[in-house]
Protein backbone atom coordinates (compact mmCIF):
# COMPACT_ATOMS: atom_id res chain seq x y z
CA UNK A 1 0.00 0.00 0.00
CA UNK A 2 1.18 3.37 -0.92
CA UNK A 3 2.07 5.95 1.79
CA UNK A 4 0.05 9.27 1.29
CA UNK A 5 2.30 11.68 0.68
CA UNK A 6 2.70 14.62 3.64
CA UNK A 7 2.15 18.47 3.20
CA UNK A 8 5.24 20.61 4.10
CA UNK A 9 3.81 21.26 7.55
CA UNK A 10 2.90 17.67 8.40
CA UNK A 11 7.11 17.06 7.61
CA UNK A 12 8.30 19.49 9.91
CA UNK A 13 5.23 18.77 12.98
CA UNK A 14 7.77 16.57 13.83
CA UNK A 15 10.50 17.56 16.21
CA UNK A 16 12.48 14.80 15.55
CA UNK A 17 12.46 16.15 11.55
CA UNK A 18 13.08 19.20 12.79
CA UNK A 19 16.19 18.23 14.41
CA UNK A 20 17.35 16.47 11.62
CA UNK A 21 16.89 18.96 9.12
CA UNK A 22 18.81 21.66 11.59
CA UNK A 23 21.83 19.01 12.12
CA UNK A 24 21.98 18.53 8.07
CA UNK A 25 21.59 22.39 8.23
CA UNK A 26 25.48 22.25 9.98
CA UNK A 27 26.97 19.58 7.09
CA UNK A 28 25.43 16.43 5.20
CA UNK A 29 25.66 13.50 6.85
CA UNK A 30 24.97 9.14 6.76
CA UNK A 31 21.80 8.24 7.95
CA UNK A 32 23.93 6.45 10.69
CA UNK A 33 25.63 9.61 11.97
CA UNK A 34 22.00 10.87 11.71
CA UNK A 35 21.32 7.80 14.08
CA UNK A 36 23.56 8.51 16.60
CA UNK A 37 21.52 11.52 17.73
CA UNK A 38 18.19 10.37 18.37
CA UNK A 39 17.59 7.77 20.77
CA UNK A 40 15.21 5.41 18.15
CA UNK A 41 16.49 2.71 16.09
CA UNK A 42 17.93 2.72 12.60
CA UNK A 43 14.83 2.03 11.01
CA UNK A 44 12.86 4.44 12.87
CA UNK A 45 15.66 7.40 11.36
CA UNK A 46 15.55 5.68 8.11
CA UNK A 47 11.34 6.02 7.80
CA UNK A 48 12.06 10.05 8.54
CA UNK A 49 14.77 10.29 6.35
CA UNK A 50 12.45 9.05 3.93
CA UNK A 51 9.88 11.20 4.95
CA UNK A 52 12.19 14.28 4.34
CA UNK A 53 13.34 13.23 1.17
CA UNK A 54 9.51 12.64 -0.50
CA UNK A 55 8.64 16.41 0.53
CA UNK A 56 11.73 17.41 -1.09
CA UNK A 57 13.57 18.93 2.62
CA UNK A 58 16.67 16.89 1.55
CA UNK A 59 18.61 14.81 -0.93
CA UNK A 60 20.23 11.46 -0.63
CA UNK A 61 23.43 10.45 -2.59
CA UNK A 62 24.91 7.02 -2.27
CA UNK A 63 28.52 7.04 -1.74
CA UNK A 64 29.79 3.35 -1.79
CA UNK A 65 27.80 1.90 1.23
CA UNK A 66 26.82 5.10 2.81
CA UNK A 67 23.82 6.98 2.25
CA UNK A 68 24.82 11.30 2.79
CA UNK A 69 21.71 13.14 3.51
CA UNK A 70 21.69 16.86 2.62
CA UNK A 71 19.75 20.14 2.71
CA UNK A 72 17.63 20.48 -0.42
CA UNK A 73 15.61 24.00 -1.06
CA UNK A 74 12.51 22.39 -1.99
CA UNK A 75 10.32 21.79 0.70
CA UNK A 76 11.76 25.21 1.86
CA UNK A 77 10.60 27.01 -0.57
CA UNK A 78 6.80 25.09 -0.21
CA UNK A 79 6.82 26.84 3.63
CA UNK A 80 8.20 30.28 2.44
CA UNK A 81 5.44 30.43 -0.73
CA UNK A 82 3.17 29.98 2.47
CA UNK A 83 4.78 32.14 5.06
CA UNK A 84 4.80 35.05 1.88
CA UNK A 85 1.34 34.96 1.52
CA UNK A 86 0.58 36.00 4.76
CA UNK A 87 3.34 38.32 5.01
CA UNK A 88 2.09 40.06 2.19
CA UNK A 89 -1.64 39.62 3.69
CA UNK A 90 -0.66 41.70 7.17
CA UNK A 91 1.55 44.10 5.44
CA UNK A 92 -1.87 45.23 3.35
CA UNK A 93 -3.87 45.58 6.79
CA UNK A 94 -1.30 47.40 8.33
CA UNK A 95 -1.16 49.82 5.25
CA UNK A 96 -5.05 50.18 5.36
CA UNK A 97 -4.55 51.18 9.31
CA UNK A 98 -1.94 53.70 8.33
CA UNK A 99 -3.75 54.98 5.63
CA UNK A 100 -6.90 55.34 8.20
CA UNK A 101 -4.97 56.73 11.25
CA UNK A 102 -3.24 59.28 8.47
CA UNK A 103 -6.74 60.57 7.16
CA UNK A 104 -8.14 60.71 11.13
CA UNK A 105 -4.93 62.73 11.71
CA UNK A 106 -5.51 65.05 8.72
Amino acid sequence: MAQARLDAFQVIADPSRRHMLQLLSESSMTINSLAENFDMSRPAVSKHVKILHGAGFISIEDIGRERHCALKQEGFNKLQEWINYFDKFWVNKLKNLENILNQKTQ
